[in-house]
C-alpha cells in the first residue's frame, strides 16, 4: 500500500490519478481492513492527516502520513465528507491539509467514506439507527408469537441474551438522531409507529433526552410488555417531568387503566377541568402538587410564598378541597394526574 501511495503521489494526470485512487480503495476493501488501517492508508496516500469519526459510538480515528496516530487537535474546518449507510449519515471522514485541498481530495474522501461504510456494515455493531417499522412492530406486538419475535429482534441486531429497553417518544427531532443521543455506543433501533416513536436499545441514558422531548421508558423483561409500560409512562409525562420510567409510577400506573367515562364523571377531576380554564391557577396547583410544599412551590414559580398561599386558598375553594391537609394534597395530585390522562 505504501509503495502504491508513493507511485500515486508522482502522477501528473488527474484522470490516471483518479483511476488509481479508485483502485487503491478497491484493494483495501478486498483485504478487509479495519478503520485504523483505512485512516492510516488514506493519510499516506493524501500526504496529510486523515480522520474518521462515527456518530453512533463517538469513535474518532486520526493518522498522520508517517503512519502514527495524530496527536495534535484537528483544524477547525478540515475538508470533510459524510459517511452514509442505508440513507443515514453515520459519520464523517476528513483530510487535514495546512493549505488548499488537492485536485483529487474530494474523490479520495468519497472513496474513503464508501470504504468506511462497508467496514461498519460488515464488522460494526447495529449498522444504522432507523429500522423497518414492520420489524419493530413484530418485535413489540403482543400478537406476535415468540418465534417471530425472536427472528425480528435478531434481524434488528439484538442478541437473544441481552436485556432490551423499549421507549415510547414524542419528539420533533428525527428518531435516528434521538436514538444516537440517548444510547451512545450501544445497539439501538428506532422507528415511527402511528403518532408515537419507538426506540429499542440495550440500555438508555434518560438524562441525555434533549429539551422538548417526551419519553416513557418500559423495563419489563419481555419486549411486548415493556412496550405497554413505555406507552403508559409516556401518558404521565408533563412539561415539568418530560421523561417517566414506568417503574417509578408505582400505584399511579393504575390510573391509566380507569375508563375515560369513569374518570370524567369524578367530581375532583371535573373540578380540575374547570380550573384548567385559568392557566395561572393550573400552574400554581401543579407546582404545589409537584413539591408538596408552599415555599418550594413559590421558589419554583418565582413568587413570594404569601402570593402562592393566597392563590392556593382560592384554588382550594374552587376545587372544594383543603389543599394544606395531607388528604387534600393527595386528592389534588390524583385528580390533576387523572385529568391529564383524560386529555392526553
Amino acid at each position: 500500500m505504501e509503495a502504491l501511495a508513493a507511485r500515486l503521489s508522482q502522477l501528473d494526470s488527474q484522470v490516471e490519478g483518479a483511476i488509481r485512487v479508485v483502485m487503491f480503495y478497491d484493494t483495501l476493501m478486498r483485504r478487509r481492513v479495519d478503520l485504523p488501517a483505512l485512516a492510516r492508508a488514506s493519510a499516506s496516500l493524501a500526504e496529510c492527516v486523515a480522520g474518521i469519526r462515527l456518530h453512533g459510538t463517538g469513535r474518532t480515528v486520526r493518522f498522520a502520513p508517517d503512519g502514527r496516530e495524530a496527536s495534535a487537535p484537528p483544524p477547525p474546518a478540515p475538508t470533510t465528507t459524510p459517511i452514509t449507510l442505508d440513507d443515514e449519515e453515520i459519520g464523517t471522514v476528513w483530510l487535514e491539509r495546512p493549505d488548499a485541498p488537492g485536485p483529487l481530495d474530494q474523490l479520495l474522501l468519497d472513496r474513503l467514506a464508501i470504504a468506511t461504510a462497508a467496514v461498519v456494515e460488515k464488522y460494526g455493531p447495529a449498522r444504522t439507527t432507523m429500522a423497518d417499522p414492520a420489524l419493530v412492530e413484530l418485535a413489540i406486538s403482543s400478537d406476535s408469537d415468540e418465534g417471530a419475535r425472536a427472528r425480528a429482534l435478531r434481524l434488528l441486531g439484538f442478541a437473544a441474551d441481552l436485556p432490551l429497553r423499549v421507549v415510547a417518544v414524542r419528539s420533533r427531532l428525527p428518531l435516528d438522531q434521538l436514538g444516537g443521543l440517548v444510547c451512545p455506543g450501544r445497539p439501538v433501533k428506532a422507528a415511527p409507529l402511528a403518532d408515537v416513536g419507538v426506540i429499542l436499545a440495550t440500555s438508555v441514558e434518560p438524562d441525555r433526552f434533549p429539551a422538548g422531548v417526551r419519553a416513557g421508558i418500559g423495563a419489563a423483561e419481555s419486549p411486548e410488555r415493556s412496550w405497554r409500560e413505555a406507552r403508559t409512562a409516556l401518558r404521565f409525562t408533563t412539561p415539568r417531568q418530560p421523561v417517566v420510567h414506568h417503574d417509578g409510577l408505582g400505584a399511579l400506573a393504575l390510573l391509566a387503566q380507569v375508563s375515560q367515562d369513569v374518570t370524567r364523571d369524578n367530581a375532583d377531576v371535573a373540578a380540575i377541568a374547570r380550573l384548567a380554564g385559568d392557566p395561572e391557577d393550573l400552574e400554581t396547583l401543579d407546582a404545589y402538587c409537584a413539591t408538596g410544599s408552599l415555599r418550594r412551590a413559590a421558589d419554583l414559580l418565582h413568587l413570594h410564598h404569601s402570593s402562592v398561599a393566597r392563590r392556593l386558598e382560592q384554588i382550594g375553594k374552587t376545587l372544594g378541597i383543603e389543599l394544606t391537609a395531607p388528604t387534600g394534597l393527595v386528592r389534588a395530585r390524583l385528580a390533576l394526574t387523572a385529568w391529564r390522562l383524560l386529555n392526553d
